[in-house]
């Protein structure tokens, strides 16, 4: 019968579709599990540090709106997966859709925190305060390795531009001591003709 379907590709078809849509649920938990533990980690190092009792209390907040948006990810999944076993066509790009959107979610909420702001402020400053150690120490070895630094070159520059302003004080003024000179010239040829 051409209507009929064979019940056999039918099983194989739910099979594929339920291994694929468990691939997609668990890639996508795995990396959105793996991303939360990192942010969390990073943020608690970073709040850890902070002396200011309000950005504490700021920071539970935003990680109580964090742990909702988890939560409600995990209730959509088990939604879709009831829905995925009742029959229903449920793509496994709605299942990381789910997971994207609820982690994006969970990082706005921390992340547009005061305290989140003064957190990676004063990592940013950290890192600038490191960068410009790591800098100076670049300088000092490449010196007492006889190598020209950073310094160096500036300073050779700004002797180079000093000579060079003399040099022109010089040029103008021997300028001005040859047109003295042609005036002298002048003046002792006028003399002699006149005596």
């Amino acid at each position: 019968m051409a209507g009929q379907r064979d019940p056999g590709s039918t099983s194989d078809h739910w099979a594929e579709l339920v291994e694929r849509m468990n691939e997609q649920v668990t890639t996508a938990m795995e990396a959105s599990a793996d991303a939360n533990s990192e942010f969390v980690e990073s943020w608690q190092e970073a709040v850890g540090s902070m002396e200011n009792p309000e950005y504490v209390a700021e920071t539970v907040e935003g990680y109580g709106g964090a742990y909702e948006a988890w939560m409600d990810a995990a209730e959509e999944t088990a939604e879709k997966v009831s829905a995925a076993a009742e029959g229903e066509e449920v793509s496994p790009e709605e299942f990381r859709d789910v997971w994207l959107d609820n982690a994006n979610e969970a990082f706005k909420r921390v992340m547009s925190t005061d305290a989140f702001a003064a957190a990676t402020g004063q990592n940013l400053e950290d890192l600038l305060e490191m960068r410009q150690r790591a800098d100076e120490n670049a300088q000092e070895t490449l010196h007492e390795f006889g190598f020209a630094t950073e310094r160096d070159v500036r300073e050779l520059g700004e002797r180079l531009v000093e000579l060079e302003r003399r040099q022109q004080r010089v040029e103008d003024e021997l300028d001005r001591l040859d047109a003295v000179e042609e005036k002298l010239d002048r003046v002792l040829e006028h003399l002699e003709r006149s005596a």
